[in-house]
């Protein structure tokens, strides 16, 4: 009897658990449910990781440029194969000089290429134009730690360094909304997901 007792409250703490683990884990649950709520962003920051600049130079997450420096941050995962990365990183890129000049705001790419594609990412950044920093988080310690499933994926952080807005996917026009949140960041409202 005590141990058909143990079964059946074990059986019901796993089906408890259950959906939250997969809101969680991202692989059945909808993308807005896998995304935490506004007081789980504030208190996000950014993880403490390391990436590689364009010529290999490892580069903590904290020493990115912009972080925690009292400007609003753009990090935008993306992947040299994926076609809606690179539309959002080029049109972000034409907005991109005005909102720095008005807000100083900062842009970084994080490259998820694994090492057989990191040398097109230089290639490709430079043939686009794209004069923000791009870095390359080829073992995806950086993706892993931010929960990122699908590119593209955007955060934006708070001058403090918080992660108070995020997107994944992208469709033609997000880089006006995603222009509007920042400079609401920069004045300090606040945002909701």
């Amino acid at each position: 009897m005590r141990k058909n007792t143990t079964l059946l409250m074990t059986a019901g703490l796993l089906a408890l658990a259950a959906p939250a683990a997969l809101a969680q884990s991202g692989s059945s649950a909808p993308a807005q449910s896998a995304t935490p709520n506004d007081a789980d962003l504030k208190s996000r920051r950014l993880p403490a990781v390391t990436v590689r600049s364009l010529d290999g130079k490892p580069v903590s997450t904290a020493a990115l440029p912009g972080v925690g420096q009292g400007k609003p941050v753009i990090i935008s995962f993306w992947a040299t194969w994926c076609k809606p990365c690179i539309a959002e990183l080029t049109n972000i890129h034409e907005l991109f000089p005005d909102l720095q000049k008005d807000t100083g705001a900062q842009l970084i790419a994080i490259s998820i290429d694994d090492a057989r594609n990191a040398a097109k990412v230089g290639p490709l950044a430079r043939g686009r134009g794209w004069e923000y920093p791009v870095y390359l988080d080829q073992n995806q310690d950086l993706k892993r730690a931010l929960n990122v499933n699908n590119v593209p994926h955007t955060f934006l952080l708070n001058g403090a360094g918080e992660i108070v807005w995020q997107h994944n996917a992208y469709n033609e026009g997000d880089e006006a909304h995603l222009v509007e949140l920042v400079r609401k960041v920069a004045k300090g409202e606040k945002i909701s997901q």
